[in-house]
């Protein structure tokens, strides 16, 4: 009698919780407690030395304010950190929202529009609410007016490149189609926080916590997206369309 009922809620779970569902939560509910761990780990001043120590191993050690490597190495790492400015941001979410129009994936196109606007005013709010000043050990590579935790090019180039890639996904059918687009926009994610460091505007950790937040916002994303799907609020996946409403 007491198996039946330990096994009873597994047996419910595993009938009616998907496992991608469920791994998406995981995410979620674990990069939000990785983050509350890095804000604490910040403002207690336990990561000044590994900050400062990251932040000089990309600077010229004869003289700080300078990056490490040739003008065309500083050249690129302003073009890369372009990548995540409203500009180029705002380009990539009206480029791909038009695709999902001449779709006609209505639904898609207004989430997408939704959660990348959302993940915007979060850094915004993110970066307000912390203020924490900018390094102040080497020269400014790139103009700065805003404060320094968490990084904002980093995390709205998270959030929307993650965003972006995710939605995408959905609509592709194969894996491997999947892990590219998913691939891709994790790297353009991650080589926008290393320029920002590389230039001298962000701490490392800034660009730790900017990965973070993109990603939860991401995964929570693609969660909302699935729930949405079942109930006929947005399209269901390029998958789910081959294999039936139901998947």
């Amino acid at each position: 009698m007491k198996r039946s009922h330990f096994t009873s809620p597994l047996r419910w779970i595993w009938h009616n919780v998907e496992l991608t569902s469920l791994t998406l939560l995981v995410m979620v509910l674990g990069g939000a407690w990785a983050f509350a761990e890095l804000v604490d780990e910040v403002f207690d001043g336990n990561t000044r030395g590994l900050d400062t120590s990251l932040l000089l191993l990309l600077r010229d050690p004869e003289n700080p304010d300078l990056p490490r490597g040739p003008w065309w190495l500083q050249e690129m790492g302003r073009d890369l950190t372009a990548l995540g400015g409203i500009a180029v941001l705002t380009l990539a979410i009206i480029g791909t929202t038009g695709y999902f129009l001449l779709k006609r994936r209505f639904g898609t196109a207004l989430f997408l529009l939704v959660s990348t606007a959302g993940g915007m005013l979060l850094s915004s709010f993110a970066k307000g609410y912390f203020d924490r000043p900018r390094p102040e050990l080497v020269s400014h590579g790139s103009l700065v007016v805003t404060p320094s935790f968490p990084s904002g090019h980093t995390l709205m180039a998270a959030v929307v490149y993650f965003t972006l890639g995710v939605i995408v996904a959905r609509s592709l059918p194969g894996f491997r189609l999947k892990a590219y687009v998913l691939s891709l926009a994790a790297t353009l994610a991650m080589l926008v926080g290393i320029s920002r460091v590389y230039l001298g505007v962000h701490w490392p950790t800034d660009v730790v916590a900017g990965w973070i937040i993109g990603a939860v916002w991401a995964a929570l994303c693609l969660l909302v997206a699935r729930f949405l799907a079942r109930r006929g609020r947005i399209e269901h996946s390029a998958r789910a369309n081959l294999r039936g409403p139901m998947e």
